[in-house]
């Protein structure tokens, strides 16, 4: 008998990043013990994807995140009945498609997953937006659970003594918080060695990320907006560290084989702000259709933006820079300099940014940064205006026309040698 498969069906399963299954298994097994937590004696906690979410892993809590999941809602294609039935609720449009469906969703414990699990308490960090504040007020006033807030001032230029001490004041606050609610103290000896797991583990990450820099790229954008849920939502267990540690190995097997994330590599582009959940896949193929790969992007990196503030000797008070000067809550020519550096480092030939209806603070200055950019590196920039939740955003044939002229630039430039 001979082999049927098909060559182009063979390169497509050489090419798929066998950690994948893993990933599926790890995140499976957190939100059984999430759901299963009031039965084992456990205490759950929603936190904003920017929060301090070490104390709560010191302190035995399972943190979960209401993004997570929306970007989970978003791949299941369930945002726009989730954000319509938000709307009739009374919540407006024009706020945040991740706020409007985790609302619509408790209620009625909505999404792929039959809904969250009951919160005890919930953890507000405004270092992302200020949409979270009034979010967390609505569901802790659904929940009737306590809210913690810590408030990050917004880091134009710099991270002042001032600043720091604030935040600091705060993050001792948030530990007395959560000594309160667990009844015991915190141990500080284990706070340490969750910090000193959550620095490895974004260290990791950050090498996994790395790996893209290789001609061809061992992995896209679009892959690190999969493998990026363990550094959001465990960061600070042994769990994630193995996991990058085995994630980074296979990414360095690929290099090794000449395995790249796209077939025949032509174009490198650096990809901005949050994922479109429901349209990665046909983004994927459009890209790659034009031999092209998003080598990376400002989205999955944030969660290693704060390594270079982070010390393992002393995290909690590290911590307060940290979680301040991460990319969302810096000013824009900040932005523009970590997308230039991020432009020089992959060595993209385009950069790609998502002008995501829901998300102000990503969005509002991307015509700024595109201007840098075509300036300081003569890059072009191609906008895609879509949401990263809500379908009604999205228009398939007009961003299908947008790439393919972005591409048809692109390759003209490469011809002319530019």
């Amino acid at each position: 008998m001979t082999d049927s498969t098909h060559p182009a069906d063979a390169d497509k399963q050489r090419r798929k990043i066998k950690s994948v299954a893993r990933m599926k298994e790890i995140m499976t097994t957190y939100y059984i013990e999430a759901k299963t937590a009031a039965e084992n004696g456990r205490k759950v906690a929603w936190i904003t994807s920017g929060g301090p979410v070490e104390p709560l892993i010191a302190m035995d809590v399972i943190p979960v995140y209401p993004e997570n999941h929306g970007a989970m809602i978003g791949a299941a294609k369930m945002g726009t009945d989730l954000c319509e039935k938000a709307e009739a609720m009374g919540y407006s449009g024009d706020l945040c498609s991740y706020a409007r469906a985790d609302i619509a969703c408790a209620p009625r414990n909505g999404g792929p997953i039959g809904g969250l699990p009951r919160p005890d308490l919930l953890v507000c960090c405004n270092n992302i937006c200020g949409t979270v504040l009034k979010w967390y007020e609505v569901q802790a006033r659904f929940f009737n659970v306590p809210l913690f807030i810590l408030d990050t001032p917004f880091c134009h230029t710099q991270f002042t003594d001032e600043a720091r001490t604030y935040v600091k004041r705060q993050i001792e606050e948030y530990i007395v918080f959560l000594e309160t609610i667990m009844g015991k103290p915190m141990d500080r000896e284990r706070m340490a060695e969750v910090g000193r797991l959550s620095v490895q583990g974004q260290h990791l990450w950050q090498a996994v990320l790395d790996t893209a820099a290789h001609r061809p790229a061992p992995l896209s954008a679009f892959d690190a907006f999969f493998h990026l849920a363990l550094i959001v939502t465990l960061r600070g267990t042994p769990v994630v560290v193995d996991y990058y540690t085995g994630l980074l190995a296979e990414m360095k097997q690929r290099i090794a084989d000449g395995i790249g994330a796209v077939a025949d590599e032509r174009f490198r582009l650096l990809w901005d702000n949050l994922p479109i959940w429901n349209r990665t896949r046909w983004l994927s193929e459009q890209f790659a259709g034009h031999k092209a790969c998003l080598v990376a992007d400002t989205y999955t990196t944030a969660w290693c933006s704060s390594l270079k503030y982070m010390d393992t000797n002393d995290f909690l008070t590290s911590m307060a820079e940290g979680y301040s000067r991460i990319y969302l809550n810096i000013g824009v020519d900040a932005m523009a300099a970590e997308v230039l550096a991020m432009i020089d480092k992959y060595a993209a030939d385009g950069l790609v940014m998502h002008s995501n209806r829901s998300c102000k603070p990503y969005s509002l200055g991307q015509y700024d940064i595109a201007r840098i950019v075509s300036e300081k590196r003569g890059l072009p920039t191609l906008i895609i205006e879509a949401d990263m939740l809500d379908e009604r955003c999205f228009a398939e044939s007009q961003n299908a026309t947008r790439i393919e002229a972005f591409m048809e630039t692109l390759a003209a430039k490469k011809q002319a040698g530019g």
